[in-house]
């Protein structure tokens, strides 16, 4: 597993923008997915984004497609979370999250289970 370290978070104006960030420890980060998983008060923890071990594939929940965009530098072990016209309902803490294994496709429905090395989360709250 990785040590997972976000920040970036802040409060924004709708129709902002925040740059999340994610800082990894560990050798392990460049064979792995990583993802953003959000968790609003009282509501469940869901999928935002998610890429690659190699950041050529991406996939992202419906509510956040074509605002949001992930990417990753595995030379600096960061992964980030690019937020665009923002939205009220975007308010929840964002946490990163590394997968448990190696080498991992994107490409099917995203599962929290899956991914075993979590951030602390960073706040984001938008207002209307």
């Amino acid at each position: 597993q990785v040590q997972l370290v976000e920040s970036g978070g802040g409060s924004v104006q709708a129709g902002g923008s925040l740059r999340l960030s994610c800082t990894a420890s560990g050798r392990r980060f460049s064979t792995l997915a990583m993802a953003w998983f959000r968790q609003a008060p009282g509501k469940e923890r869901e999928f935002v984004a998610a890429i690659s071990w190699n950041g050529e594939y991406n996939n992202y929940a419906n509510s956040v497609k074509g605002r949001f965009t992930i990417s990753r530098d595995n030379v600096k072990n960061q992964v980030f979370l690019q937020m665009n016209s923002l939205k009220s309902e975007d308010t929840a803490t964002y946490y990163c999250a590394g997968h448990l294994e190696a080498f991992q496709s994107v490409f099917s429905k995203i599962h929290a289970a899956d991914f075993g090395s979590w951030g602390q989360g960073t706040q984001v709250t938008v207002s209307s």
